[in-house]
């Protein structure tokens, strides 16, 4: 078996179709692994059906170990435990089944160039919910079948020349069938605030304005108060195509919630997003005093004194004294 080298530990098997190496078989020993991006020069741009499924038997093919420094030697070569995966920016094409159940993944990292997504390519896959996904304006269907496939709640980064361009909650919602039996058929019901999201797409193409229209009538359903925090904060930091009207909405949204907004950004210790918070929705007295004590609370000494500071600045008189003789 030929070894080279890499990002991750892989055992391939793959075959060379024209220009391109298509991955027949993959399995890796590692809870976050990268896709090799090219083998002998050539960009690999296809999985092939059930290439990365646990237990998927062996097939004819080129075998290729992929190596990333020295493995213990009682390491166990099975995906079923892979949680973090990156594909290959040159990808175009997944075959049936490639991911099947691959139950762990939850981070799916991939180029926007995939043309073609098998039957059941990501089928049992129960936890994937994020996904990063590098633009190239060749974006297509790629989102609309993931936001179709999956029901739960996702959130999607979409980076554009190595930044950040949005990031997108798509709330979670439940379609079930109940028999009816009297009248011999079944009842179709969706709960949650999340179908609309999930099917934001024309002729496949996201839209964000049609994504954004969506946030008052969610308002005005049952709905899971933090995941409306976090699109709402989200869309407010990456404001690609953000309407006046739609920044609005989500900063009085936030305001009307920002304690729980500073404790969501206190958990991202990031003290940027937290200073442009106190911008786009300033905590009255009461609240940034309360946010000061979930500060010190939590130990994180950056945010307390960006806290104090805000303090100071808009409230800026003394402690009250009081003397008693």
């Amino acid at each position: 078996m030929e070894t080279v080298s890499g990002v991750s530990s892989w055992k391939l098997t793959v075959r060379r179709e024209g220009d391109g190496i298509a991955v027949l078989r993959a399995v890796t020993c590692e809870e976050s692994a990268v896709l090799p991006e090219a083998l002998w020069g050539q960009p690999v741009t296809a999985l092939d059906d059930h290439a990365l499924a646990p237990g998927a038997g062996p097939v004819p093919g080129q075998e290729v170990r992929v190596a990333c420094g020295p493995l213990p030697p009682d390491v166990q070569w099975d995906n079923r435990d892979l949680r973090d995966l990156t594909l290959p920016a040159s990808l175009e094409r997944v075959g049936d089944y490639a991911l099947f159940n691959c139950g762990e993944l939850k981070t799916l990292r991939l180029g926007d160039g995939v043309r073609y997504w098998g039957g059941g390519a990501i089928m049992n896959c129960r936890r994937l919910d994020t996904f990063q996904v590098d633009c190239a304006g060749r974006e297509g269907e790629l989102l609309a079948y993931f936001a179709g496939e999956l029901p739960g709640e996702l959130d999607v980064t979409l980076r554009r020349g190595g930044g950040t361009a949005a990031r997108l909650i798509f709330p979670e919602y439940v379609e079930v069938y109940e028999e009816n039996c009297p009248a011999h058929h079944f009842d179709y019901s969706i709960y949650g605030a999340g179908y609309g999201y999930h099917h934001c797409f024309y002729g496949k193409k996201l839209d964000l304005k049609a994504y954004d229209a969506l946030w008052r009538p969610m308002l005005a359903m049952e709905h899971e108060a933090g995941c409306a925090l976090r699109l709402a904060w989200w869309r407010l930091r990456y404001p690609a195509e953000l309407t006046d009207r739609a920044a609005a909405d989500y900063r009085a949204y936030l305001r009307s919630h920002v304690l729980e907004a500073v404790a969501f950004l206190l958990s991202l210790e990031d003290t940027g997003d937290l200073r442009l918070l106190l911008a786009e929705a300033p905590p009255d007295r009461a609240a940034l005093s309360a946010a000061c004590a979930l500060a010190r609370e939590r130990g994180n000494a950056a945010a307390l004194a960006l806290l104090l500071e805000e303090q100071h600045r808009r409230f800026p008189t003394g402690a009250a004294r009081d003397f008693a003789l």
